[in-house]
């Protein structure tokens, strides 16, 4: 949401997806084939709805067992970035989902903290603490509040603790208190920041090659609304810049990331 520039910010909350993707069975068991395939499924089902790209075979190669050591290892990142620990935090989503890394366990959550610049010895402490294992529980905590208020209008997204939809972002400001939850188009978030008092004040419109520079690898449907072209236009535009070697296409299973060359 570029054009809110600094009148807008974030805070990461991890809502807890799994504690254990196969409660009952020995941590050293496979999981089971019909959570492998239920994985699956719901992964090409969000590329086909979102444009995501995304690799599924994840869930055959090497599946995680649970989210919590993930969610742990964002608030640990928190506690040294100046982003509120987006960086690590999208690293840690391309890395599971779009280059099939499994990444539940501190030593694989610590090697993703060097791609995000973070100082690593700093993060493997963190990871370690009670403080963190505290902050992830105020999390569950801030999630289970909102059971019951957010609501998923499509019944098509993930869930966190007490079923929360996810993404569900909650907007305050101006005496005002706006939920956005489950797969909702960008105009849903531009509105509700705006009734929480939120005003246009970036640059507006911003080239492929700035948004690239600015945010990193991007997916062909971020590129879109980020610089505001709709339908063939982004991927037209992205596909000109690869073939003059100013972006480069990162392949993956269903379409593509971008990055700057």
């Amino acid at each position: 949401m570029t054009e809110f520039g600094d009148g807008l910010g974030w805070r990461w909350v991890m809502a807890g997806l799994a504690r254990d993707l196969a409660p009952g069975q020995s941590a050293a068991a496979p999981l089971p084939p019909e959570v492998r395939a239920q994985g699956m499924e719901e992964w090409l089902r969000v590329s086909e709805m979102t444009g995501a790209p995304l690799d599924p075979l994840l869930w055959r190669d090497s599946p995680p067992r649970t989210t919590y050591p993930a969610c742990m290892a964002v608030k640990a990142a928190q506690e040294q970035a100046t982003d509120g620990g987006y960086a690590y935090l999208r690293r840690l989503r391309e890395a599971i989902m779009c280059e099939r890394r499994k990444l539940d366990g501190a030593e694989a959550l610590t090697e993703e903290a060097r791609a995000a610049h973070l100082e690593v010895e700093q993060f493997r402490l963190s990871l370690r603490s009670h403080a963190i294992t505290e902050a992830f529980g105020a999390d569950l905590e801030a999630t289970e509040a909102l059971a019951g208020e957010a609501q998923d209008p499509d019944g098509v997204s993930s869930a966190g603790r007490e079923g929360v939809p996810l993404p569900t972002a909650v907007f305050t400001g101006a005496e005002q208190r706006r939920l956005v939850s489950g797969a909702a188009p960008y105009e849903a978030y531009r509105e509700a920041a705006e009734a929480c008092g939120a005003e246009p004040s970036g640059p507006g419109r911003i080239s492929v090659e700035q948004a690239l520079i600015r945010f990193g690898r991007l997916t062909t449907r971020e590129v879109e609304v980020l610089c505001e072209l709709p339908g063939p236009r982004a991927g037209a535009e992205l596909w000109g810049l690869a073939e003059a070697w100013k972006v480069r296409a990162v392949p993956v299973l269903t379409g593509h990331l971008w990055e700057a060359s």
